[in-house]
């Protein structure tokens, strides 16, 4: 079959997303072999342990215990094969207990005879429809069978006499194509009997097809052109045409294909023409009609979003476009809608995924390759156009940095900047690190290129590099002129009209060209209209001429841009519908669209309406967390945003294939605690009937797309007893509970509303009756009322005079227990957050502390330090004075650290000879000033213990908290400053890499 048409250049690079129904999520058992769609849109999985019913939330599970769900036992829970019926019921193949028929009237399972009168084995294999209404196919280990529904019968069909005398009895598929052609594929090669004929074994004259044709068949599919496909046991698949002449496919077909020699067990064809193969070891191979595309699924252990298992035995797509994949470790569902975004993600374990986990810079050079700067001094090169991905690794002292700038030197090389620049041959890839030698050491933020100079923004200010004499000139910031550059750390370098931008994160600089000095841009808290927040990155310009400026304070815009100002900013935040503010960087499509990372996802903006859409996993976003700057648009006009776990990148002009509607179903009823059979679970506007005493309601119900359902936001309300919506908490199954209903007629009204760039509202509606008692009569209440009116007065009255007597002894002792808890309770606090030898904050007390000013950190944008501090050789202090003299040195240890610490300073005891400072405010130079104080103090201290005097040093780690990382994270670079202090001699502080 010749290919035709393009070939996604992004196709080699993306990776297919599953997401995993396990048993952790109710499962019986983590093989899965069989999955179906009922009539009323639920999934049905069968496991070797039994067969699951499941709305995207909750399971009921089928099994051969007496406790399975509402009674239903299976013969035997292993499940083979699975066909769902049109009354909401199913057909179930089992391993070793035959053909089941489950009633969804009874919730019973009917078992049919095995042997005479029955099916030909307690092995069923497959289940195929036949084209005749209500008769279905049966694959056995002792042939095929034909099942007549209406009446429960079952014939054997084949071998028969006058079939191939060669046909064996064991058939693991059975298929009647469009033109009622016979087809069984046996432990001996592929039959078929035509209408009116005998099976007859397929031949070829070609050897290789029918070496294949003779091989075990699992599978078999007629595709949308009339072709059958044939999966077999070792030699892949091949396929037949119109006229039956078997064609192979190239890297496919045969026992050295991409199967390998693995069974492949199922067939599908997608509606965009792509056929999903399941083997039986090699995980999943995709086959693109139109293009002649293979593509192998499989599991890789370092990318958790893989196909969990590489053994699978089904293939199913449901009404909403899901792709699941029966596998041995759960049921994998791919959604083939959500390609509006996608990732490039890490994986050592194939070549066109990313060597390192963090994109920390995104660039496009001149030939349109696609340049991405890693975390450990790592650099992956995409080039589309040829659908390859090369892994460098910068060497020196950038080899452990994280690589966050790239620009095009005059000579044609590609600059990357981590700690120092090196160089690269765009053509050999050839590494040359130090091209800056007054520049190693320092960290790179961003770079960009000014005829032959390179202008390179880092912590320490502006740098303007000329590349002809080698001449580096700084720029910094200085308080005492207004004209100096706004700020030190120059993250982000843009060329607008007649002058330079340089975004840092205490402002903006403008330097105009030919005018000596800058025009800094700064909010303003007593001016709406300045800068939104000092914490400023990318910036761009829309097809009108608009300014578009990520900061931390939201989306800065202005409409009318003058070179030279006024520079009235507008802005887009929270009140507009941002769910995060602090806008790491931002891009324009072609129509005028602004999409935005932030540190919880990406946020699509209208530049018009200024409507702001949240991307979710519906559209394909996965990566969740984005880093400042990282961001570019590819030649294709795709978005690409670096992320802390791979590469997002969006198609801003893609569109999903058409579906059905999705449907918000309900899926459960109970009435009293007692659920109802499936088939009288009620449809949209149908009605729910509650007699008898019991007046209890539960609704189970789902929006049956099985995708994103913790982004999937569901409410109920009756509306003739709730004032609003009820809504459900995320992360709970959605259930409508209502206990002790009035009689009446109500409406109960079910939600759902999604999230995405395609974000809708689903509702759906159930009548609700509820069947009055017999002494909820008018009269009866009437009476009723008025008896206790009376009792109540009288009660009221005498329990009135009582708890007035009551309440004055029993305020009494409510006040001094409360006195007396009161200071139990400080006391204990004081205790549970101090540590016992020196009196300093303990472990647990010093993180929650930290924590918020963490949190503090996170929304006001100001910088903290982290400080560990350990004894040097403390074991030879216990060694040689005794464990009293170690307390000693201890407790002066704290008093010493204490001492110096300002007023908002945290203190405390990390555990054993180590302790701990929180530093709000300091950057890391101002907490190593403060660190070598502590050190130099400690060293020159001597300590008396009884007759000992005891001189110690200690050694430190310094880390400065970075956006928007965690406490956990700060101490672990915290606590490899001090394992590199302790490594280069001791006795000294060392401040961890950023």
């Amino acid at each position: 079959m010749a290919p035709s048409g393009a070939v996604d250049p992004w196709a080699v690079y993306e990776s297919a997303w599953f997401d995993t129904v396990s048993v952790a999520d109710g499962l019986p058992h983590s093989t899965t072999t069989a999955i179906v769609q009922d009539k009323r849109g639920l999934i049905w999985i069968g496991t070797f342990g039994g067969l699951v019913r499941y709305d995207g939330y909750r399971m009921q599970v089928f099994g051969q215990e007496p406790d399975s769900y509402a009674g239903a036992v299976l013969p035997d829970s292993y499940v083979r094969a699975i066909a769902p019926l049109d009354d909401g019921g199913l057909l179930i193949g089992t391993n070793a207990g035959g053909l089941v028929r489950f009633d969804p009237g009874t919730m019973r399972f009917h078992v049919y005879p095995i042997g005479p009168g029955g099916s030909s084995s307690g092995k069923i294999f497959s289940i195929a429809r036949a084209r005749e209404p209500g008769v279905f196919w049966i694959a056995t280990e002792g042939g095929v069978d034909r099942l007549d529904l209406a009446s429960g019968r079952i014939t054997h069909a084949a071998p028969r006499a006058g079939d191939a005398t060669d046909m064996l009895l064991r058939t693991f598929v059975v298929m009647e194509d469009k033109a009622g052609n016979l087809w069984a594929g046996a432990d001996n090669g592929l039959f078929v009997r035509r209408p009116g004929g005998h099976f007859e074994r397929m031949r070829s004259a070609e050897p290789a097809v029918d070496e294949i044709l003779h091989d075990q068949v699992w599978a078999l599919l007629q595709d949308s052109r009339g072709r059958i496909w044939i999966g077999t046991g070792q030699s892949g698949v091949i396929y037949l045409d119109a006229e039956s002449k078997g064609h192979l496919v190239p890297g496919f077909s045969g026992k050295n294909g991409l199967a390998r020699r693995r069974t492949v067990r199922a067939l599908h064809e997608t509606p965009q023409g792509v056929l999903w193969a399941a083997t039986d070891g090699a995980g999943v191979v995709t086959y693109d009609f139109s293009t002649g595309r293979l593509r192998p699924l499989a599991h890789d252990a370092a990318m958790p979003s893989s196909l969990p298992g590489d053994i699978t035995r089904d293939i199913f797509q449901d009404t909403a476009g899901n792709i699941w994949v029966a596998t041995e470790l759960g049921a994998a569902h791919y959604d083939p809608h959500g390609r509006k975004v996608f990732s490039v993600l890490p994986s050592p374990l194939e070549t066109h995924t990313l060597s390192n986990a963090n994109v920390h810079a995104v660039f496009v050079d001149p030939r349109g390759r696609v340049w991405l700067g890693l975390g450990m001094g790592r650099i992956d090169v995409l080039d589309l156009s040829k659908g390859t991905m090369h892994h460098l690794q910068l060497g020196g002292e950038q080899a452990e940095r994280d690589v966050q700038a790239f620009v095009v030197a005059p000579d044609g090389s590609i600059w990357a900047g981590a700690q120092g620049i090196s160089r690269i041959d765009p053509d050999t890839f050839e590494l040359k690190s130090s091209m800056i030698p007054s520049l190693d050491g320092r960290l790179i933020l961003s770079m960009q290129r000014d005829g032959d100079d390179i202008l390179i923004g880092g912590y320490d200010g502006l740098f303007r590099y000329d590349t002809r004499r080698g001449t580096l000139n700084q720029m910094r910031h200085d308080d005492a002129d207004p004209k100096s550059l706004v700020g030190d750390q120059v993250r982000y370098i843009v060329r607008m009209p007649d002058a330079w931008w340089y975004a840092t994160i205490s402002g903006i600089s403008i330097s105009y060209d030919g005018e000596r000095g800058f025009v800094n841009l700064r909010h303003d808290p007593a001016d709406p209209s300045s800068l939104p927040q000092d914490y400023t990155g990318s910036m761009a310009f829309d097809s009108h001429h608009r300014l578009w400026l990520g900061t931390f304070g939201g989306i800065a815009y202005l409409d009318d841009f003058k070179p030279r100002g006024p520079f009235h900013f507008g802005v887009i935040g929270a009140r507009e519908g941002l769910s995060n503010t602090k806008i790491n960087a931002l891009l324009i499509d072609h129509d005028d669209r602004i999409w935005a990372s932030m540190a919880n996802g990406v946020a699509m903006v209208d530049a018009a309406s200024h409507r702001v859409a949240d991307l979710g996993i519906r559209d394909g976003l996965r990566i969740p967390s984005y880093i400042h700057r990282a961001a570019a648009e590819a030649p294709g006009g795709e978005l690409m945003f670096g992320g802390l776990g791979g590469l997002t990148v969006i198609r801003p002009y893609w569109v999903a294939p058409v579906t059905a509607p999705v449907r918000l179903a309900v899926t459960q009823v109970s009435v009293n605690e007692k659920p109802l059979p499936l088939r009288q679970m009620p449809a949209e506007g149908e009605a729910v009937s509650i007699a008898g005493d019991g007046r209890n309601l539960r609704v189970d119900f789902a929006l049956l797309d099985f995708r994103a359902p913790l982004e999937t936001h569901y409410a109920y309300r009756i509306d003739e007893l709730d004032r609003g919506w009820n809504e459900v908490a995320r992360g709970i199954p959605p259930s409508a509970i209502y206990t002790n209903l009035p009689s009446g007629t109500y409406t109960l009204r079910l939600r759902a509303t999604t999230r995405g760039l395609d974000g809708r509202t689903v509702e759906t509606s159930l009548r609700v009756e509820v069947t009055p008692r017999w002494y909820e009569s008018p009269w009866t209440l009437l009476g009723g009322i008025v008896l206790g009116v009376v009792a109540f007065f009288g009660l009221v009255y005498l329990r009135t005079l009582y708890l007035r007597r009551r309440a004055e002894l029993l305020q009494a002792q409510v006040d001094a227990r409360t006195r007396d808890l009161k200071a139990a309770n400080e006391r204990l606090d004081h205790l549970a957050g101090t540590d016992e030898l020196t009196g300093s904050l303990n472990r647990r007390r010093f993180l929650e502390q930290a924590e918020r000013v963490r949190q503090g950190a996170a929304s006001d944008g100001i910088p903290f330090s982290v400080v560990l501090i350990d004894i040097d050789d403390f074991k030879v202090v216990n060694d040689t004075f005794g464990h009293l003299a170690g307390d000693t040195v201890i407790r002066e240890t704290m008093r010493v650290i204490s001492s110096m610490c300002r007023a908002d300073d945290l203190a405390g005891r990390f555990g054993g000879e180590e302790f701990i400072l929180c530093l709000p405010g300091a950057l890391a130079e101002h907490a190593l000033d403060i660190t070598e104080r502590v050190r130099h103090a400690l060293g020159d201290m001597v300590i008396a213990h009884g007759d000992y005097r005891i001189r110690i040093t200690v050694s430190a780690g310094v880390a400065m908290w970075r956006a928007p990382e965690s406490l956990n994270s700060l101490l672990g670079r915290a606590d490899e400053a001090l394992y590199q202090a302790k490594n280069e001699g001791r006795n000294r502080s060392r401040i961890a890499g950023l």
